[in-house]
């Protein structure tokens, strides 16, 4: 090789070399961190890729803050259930008994966006000491969800019975006993089982009052089963209970005790680790110390803050109805909230702070059939609902329910009933007073004082007071579904 040759080859590889090294620094410098970093946090420093005392406790404070957060949000499914849990005793409702509003609820009992057309009865089951049977009789709607509001099984009309009435088999966590036959068995992965029940028409029927149901439904143990005892039922109408979870540092203490009430595998891995991180974990007390109460109690007021923008400001487009219109509906993702095998975090937050059941039928109807419901809580202008201003709404001819529909209103900070004179602030077509205009339209108003001769189509707001309105269809019809119907906006009136 000649020298000229031997040169070229050595400025190669120098060049090589040299790219290299040059490669090499740049790689270090991409996963290196300077010894000042500026962050919302204010400046960090660091010490050769070392962080200062004082920047590893803000950063490490910073995690128990996120991880706060998140679990509020998080664990808003647990911590329903525990205040609902609460309410009912409140009431004077042991576990296995059962709380019914025989006269409808109405606005002293604060419950999340409850509706005042359909009586419902509800009881928490304890199947700590073994399995329970549920007998109940035709033409029964029901549900059965778990203590962290996850979906068990239907029973009655939209269960394995079809409405000809049964018994189920309510079975723990775990249970490894024999399953007698003649039994519908639902298995619940707590101990505890929240039991919703109603009456439903049959063949174009009046539904049978929830009483006369009561009359005949039973829980008792399967050990019992020869001779059931009654149902033990209380009628809360009109109590003034607050079946709402804490917005405040204690709803970390109710998920504390959820934990510790319930099964260690109840939770998947995920949230049991988000849980262990703030120190809620199975079979340790949850005490957290002075610093960590202070930073329970700003994540909790972030979290709820977070929870009412989430849902009076959904992100998702899927939660918006119709284009350039308010109407909202909270039904994303189905019971599970998922989409594309992908868990929707923000629907599922923003349902469990406003609404209760979670169940199939709700978020899957049949056509005909069941109940579907939108949420408006802005004007056509976008403006949030005010109880001083007067306000209509109109609903075009043929509003697409085969049973009935209504428009209730409700409170943005309790997201229960509205508080004004009236206890049941709705708008029925079940009233009869409400008639429609001449093209078949209904208009609705609501404001302080009533257009003259809007007496019977009015619904007062209380001045100094937002609100905001569900819509509910009950036996919804095809034009809800394929949206060729569709509610007008609320209009203010000047």
């Amino acid at each position: 090789m000649t020298r000229t040759a031997l040169a070229a080859l050595a400025l190669i590889c120098a060049s090589a070399t040299a790219f290299a090294q040059a490669d090499m620094a740049n790689d270090i410098r991409s996963i290196s961190i300077p010894n000042e970093v500026k962050t919302r946090l204010g400046p960090l420093q660091f010490n050769n890729g070392r962080p200062s005392p004082n920047a590893a406790e803000q950063l490490l404070a910073e995690l128990d803050y996120v991880r706060a957060v998140d679990v509020f949000l998080n664990a808003m499914p647990g911590a329903a259930m525990v205040a609902m849990r609460r309410g009912q005793r409140s009431m004077g409702a042991a576990d296995n008994t059962f709380v019914v509003f025989e006269q409808f609820l109405d606005s002293k009992t604060i419950f999340p966006t409850g509706s005042t057309e359909t009586i419902y009865a509800s009881s928490f089951l304890d199947l700590s000491k073994g399995p329970l049977v549920l007998d109940y009789p035709p033409r029964a709607l029901g549900v059965l969800d778990d203590m962290w509001s996850r979906h068990i099984s239907d029973f009655g009309v939209t269960g394995p019975d079809k409405g000809k009435g049964g018994k189920f088999l309510i079975v723990p966590p775990g249970y490894k006993g024999k399953i007698p036959s003649g039994y519908h068995v639902a298995r619940s992965r707590t101990n505890g089982v929240w039991a919703v029940v109603q009456g439903i028409a049959a063949g174009g029927d009046q539904p049978p009052p929830v009483m006369q149901i009561l009359e005949r439904l039973k829980v008792y143990p399967l050990d019992v089963a020869d001779n059931p005892p009654a149902v033990d039922v209380i009628n809360a109408s009109g109590n003034a209970a607050n079946l709402l979870p804490a917005n405040g540092a204690s709803f970390y203490d109710d998920i504390a005790a959820l934990v510790q009430q319930e099964p260690a595998d109840t939770l998947d891995p995920e949230l049991l680790g988000q849980l262990a991180a703030i120190g809620i974990a199975k079979d340790r007390p949850f005490s957290p110390d002075e610093r960590m109460k202070r930073i329970l109690a700003d994540a909790a007021a972030v979290g709820s803050a977070t929870a009412r923008s989430l849902f009076f400001r959904p992100r998702d487009p899927a939660a918006y109805l119709y284009p350039d219109s308010a109407w909202m509906t909270p039904l994303i993702g189905g019971p599970l909230f998922l989409r594309g095998g992908v868990r929707l975090f923000d629907a599922r937050a923003a349902f469990h702070y406003g609404h209760a059941v979670v169940a199939p039928s709700l978020f899957a109807p049949t056509a005909g059939s069941g109940m579907q419901f939108a949420v408006v809580a802005v004007d056509a202008g976008g403006e949030w609902l005010d109880g001083g201003k007067l306000y209509r709404l109109q609903l075009p001819p043929n509003v697409p329910a085969k049973e009935s529909w209504s428009v209730t209103l409700y409170d943005p900070q309790t997201r229960s009933l509205l508080q004004t004179e009236a206890l049941q602030p709705t708008l029925s077509s079940q009233n009869e007073k409400l008639k429609p205009t001449a093209d078949g339209s209904y208009e609705l108003w609501f404001g302080p004082k009533a257009p003259t001769g809007k007496e019977d189509s009015f619904m007062r707001t209380a001045p100094g007071k937002g609100w905001f309105a569900i819509l509910r269809l009950y036996g919804p019809t095809k034009p809800w579904f394929d949206k060729s119907w569709r509610p007008g906006e609320v209009e203010a009136v000047k």
